[in-house]
């Protein structure tokens, strides 16, 4: 069996992303159809050693199409996701614009899969499913295998996050203050509100009334929605000078005592995890180290003796793959796995 593939949104990072995951997992496909903005028709995007060419989302017919990858922005997806969905595919959607719709199902696989279950065999339903931040996607995959040992009752979370998690327009704002500092004076900042290079920023989007920005008020809001209700979270979100890889120092408080060893144990066991966690120079991970790949790494495993079942977390993975194109893949490999979609023959 093999399915017709539309990755809506292939010119951005993510997009390229996915057309490149696809590849490296040799997800069946029939056919694989970049699309975009009318302005970026013809643009060329590699598909593993072919390149196709992206064709236009006004004029695309998306009948026969079996899952469309959609990363191109909430205003895209608000306009198109419904559209396409009725048109039979079923849309997975990487913008934040469907992600707190009560009936879209937002979705990490390690962690909930079985909500996929549900949502498929409802009537009525849009063929719309939702991936979550990339900072949200990371962390529940480390927190998911831990909660069900022993029931997390706070997160507390400070992100260190790329700035790849912004567009290629902020990478190279980072190259471009980089390279000015040494070369010639450092550029006026236009994507970020503050430079970005030799700096570190704490803001992530835009600010709400009770002083937390968007983006931690996404991480609240996906945890619980992905995880448990009842999870009490707080974050804080810093954008570094990094080009790929989001990393987060978590901090958590169980209703249960369980110790380093068996967490250890537990994350070593879990799905989409990796841990690296040496008491030495190097024994840890690193954005640089996570760059490529597909885990979500965690490291700097210990007590905190501070509060009663607690312990700390370093947990780093590249962004634009389990925090976005990965995760999208993996929703429509489960859907396959478990006979959820339909295919061409």
């Amino acid at each position: 069996m093999t399915y017709r593939i539309a990755i809506v949104g292939a010119t951005g990072n993510v997009g390229r992303e996915m057309l490149n995951i696809l590849a490296e997992r040799r997800f069946p496909v029939s056919e694989v159809v970049p699309i975009a903005s009318r302005r970026s028709i013809g643009v060329e995007v590699s598909y593993g050693d072919q390149t196709l060419k992206c064709r236009d989302i006004e004029q695309f017919d998306f009948t026969g199409v079996d899952f469309c990858l959609l990363s191109a922005g909430s205003d895209v997806a608000r306009e198109w996701a419904p559209k396409i969905g009725k048109a039979g595919a079923i849309v997975i959607d990487n913008s934040s614009c469907w992600r707190y719709d009560s009936g879209v199902p937002l979705i990490v696989p390690e962690v909930n899969a079985d909500e996929l279950e549900r949502y498929m065999k409802q009537n009525g339903r849009r063929n719309i499913i939702a991936n979550p931040n990339c900072s949200t996607a990371q962390l529940v995959v480390a927190l998911k295998p831990l909660h069900d040992a022993a029931r997390i009752e706070r997160v507390v979370v400070s992100t260190y996050q790329s700035v790849s998690g912004a567009g290629k327009a902020a990478i190279d704002e980072l190259w471009d203050q980089t390279r000015g500092i040494f070369v010639t004076d450092a550029p006026t900042p236009e994507v970020f509100p503050a430079q970005i290079a030799f700096n570190v920023i704490p803001q992530i989007d835009t600010f709400m009334e009770d002083g937390s920005t968007r983006e931690e008020w996404k991480m609240v809001a996906e945890t619980k929605k992905i995880l448990d209700p009842d999870i009490r979270l707080t974050a804080t979100c810093v954008r570094v000078p990094v080009f790929v890889g989001h990393s987060e120092a978590v901090n958590l408080s169980f209703a249960e005592p369980l110790s380093v060893e068996d967490a250890r144990e537990i994350l070593r066991e879990a799905p989409g995890c990796m841990v690296i966690d040496k008491h030495e120079d190097g024994g840890y991970i690193t954005p640089v180290d996570c760059a490529g790949d597909f885990a979500t790494f965690i490291s700097r495993i210990r007590e905190d003796a501070t509060i009663e079942n607690g312990l700390n977390l370093w947990v780093v993975s590249d962004n634009l793959r389990k925090g976005a194109a990965l995760n999208t893949v993996q929703i429509a490999e489960t859907l396959i796995n478990r006979n959820l979609a339909g295919a061409t023959a």
